[in-house]
């Protein structure tokens, strides 16, 4: 189980399927950063009653750290599955992920800081998550010399947040991002 998460009890399949909606109603409502998302309109989004909704998340804090913690885990398994012809490629691939997933939880993250603040173990467990998934990739990238050896994965995260906290659109971002990644490939000698 991943840290930061704590065991829920065993759902029947129906209970499953109305958090499953729950969530893709909340994922696509935050999606939009300009909408302000009450939880009723993730009730009627989802189409849910009130009590379901609330049964399966106490609160709106409950709500946006499950949709969190589901990106995260989305970003480590991408880590396991992610393709690509060698190390470097497949480390780059994971990257794109990896930036995808820190431009769409923007909105959810600023949202959450709100219910929350900073010293929650959720974004320190959930990073060291990420983290953990991506230093095998990082480390075989430079084994085979497609990346350089003086970074840490850590320092490329950070490269990557901050090219996603830019306003802008894809378009707009990518080309920034690409010119970041170009630059991880080791200096000529």
């Amino acid at each position: 189980m991943p840290s930061g998460q704590f065991p829920t009890p065993t759902r029947r399949a129906d209970a499953e399927r109305n958090r499953d909606k729950i969530l893709a109603a909340a994922r696509s409502a935050f999606a939009d950063p300009g909408a302000d998302v009450s939880m009723a309109e993730i009730s009627r989004r989802a189409g849910v009653g009130m009590a379901t909704l609330y049964r399966n998340f106490p609160g709106r804090r409950e709500l946006l750290e499950a949709l969190f913690a589901d990106e995260v885990d989305a970003v480590c398994v991408a880590a396991e599955t992610v393709d690509g012809e060698t190390p470097g490629a497949v480390l780059t691939a994971w990257l794109h992920r990896f930036f995808a997933f820190s431009t769409s939880k923007r909105h959810i993250a600023s949202e959450l800081l709100e219910h929350t603040d900073r010293s929650n173990p959720l974004f320190d467990n959930n990073r060291a998550r990420v983290i953990a998934a991506g230093r095998p990739l990082l480390a075989a990238a430079q084994r085979a010399h497609e990346v350089r050896d003086d970074l840490a994965l850590e320092q490329v995260l950070d490269m990557v947040i901050a090219i996603a906290t830019i306003h802008g659109g894809t378009r707009y971002l990518e080309p920034i991002l690409q010119t970041a990644l170009d630059g991880l490939r080791p200096r000529p000698m």
